[in-house]
């Protein structure tokens, strides 16, 4: 998935202001709220409304809520597959699972990572006797797709590089089996919200794209490097199996000597930011 190698042509006033106005209408009208007072809201306000999302293929539904004071609406995903093959256009893939239960793992290990302000809140919360996660629906303006089919450039290259460089590991570390551009949504002065993770989290201990794995936030590093299998089980218990944490853990090795060999070969410097 090459989210970085692109040119950064400048870009107009016109351009910047017909991208940024929409989003601040957008946004203006949303709560502020602490992630723990999401979290609050996403299991127990009232579902008030349902509709069918516009996007996703996993019967994804878009459910308002209501707890008397704040109304907002949130993603909800009951997919809960598992097969022991499966045919896909990448070719035919063994114990397959896509399930709604990674979503709210992946939101577990961004918060321990310190990389929540990336990854939506996802709670499991029951819709109509079906099971799912339920996330804080973004005020985004488009996804990754959409920005590569407009041609369009953040105006400040390297806060866009150093958010997308987040993105890049934590898709290394989750091992996406379904990468795709609409899972990066784009926000608010050029926000970057990584979502829908329910392809992830294979058994492989390897990396997927070791070679997207270029630059790292320096805190980012200390906390990969001092992530706790124990913990991170705990955390994830009744989302992630021993192997599939094994796995992460696994993966989560494999970056950080990445890392240390482009320090020694480039420089902390060139590596971390």
């Amino acid at each position: 998935m090459d989210l970085l190698h692109i040119q950064w042509p400048k870009f107009t006033v016109a351009t910047v202001l017909c991208l940024t106005c929409p989003l601040l209408i957008m946004a203006s009208d949303q709560p502020t709220l602490t992630k723990e007072q999401i979290k609050q809201f996403l299991l127990t306000a009232k579902i008030v409304k349902a509709e069918q999302s516009k996007k996703g293929i996993n019967n994804t539904l878009r459910l308002t809520l209501s707890d008397g004071t704040v109304t907002h609406d949130a993603s909800f995903q009951p997919v809960d597959i598992h097969k022991p093959q499966m045919q896909l256009a990448s070719g035919t893939e063994m114990n397959f699972v896509d399930s709604y239960k990674y979503n709210i793992a992946a939101y577990q290990l961004a918060e321990m990572l310190g990389l929540d302000d990336i990854v939506p809140v996802y709670v499991e919360r029951k819709w109509k006797g079906d099971a799912g996660s339920l996330s804080w629906w973004l005020p985004v303006k488009m996804d990754e797709a959409e920005r590569h089919r407009q041609k369009l450039t953040a105006p400040d290259a390297d806060a866009w590089n150093h958010q997308m460089y987040k993105v890049r590991v934590l898709d290394q570390l989750v091992y996406d089996n379904d990468p795709n551009l609409t899972n990066v949504l784009i926000g608010e002065n050029w926000k970057i919200w990584r979502i829908d993770f329910t392809r992830a989290f294979r058994l492989s201990k390897d990396l997927r794209n070791p070679g997207d794995l270029v630059q790292c936030d320096r805190q980012l590093l200390e906390k990969l490097k001092a992530l706790d299998g124990n913990e991170l089980t705990e955390k994830t218990k009744h989302y992630l199996t021993k192997d599939e944490v094994k796995g992460v853990m696994a993966r989560r090795d494999k970056i950080v000597a990445r890392f240390q060999q482009l320090i020694a070969e480039k420089g902390e410097g060139e590596v971390l930011y």
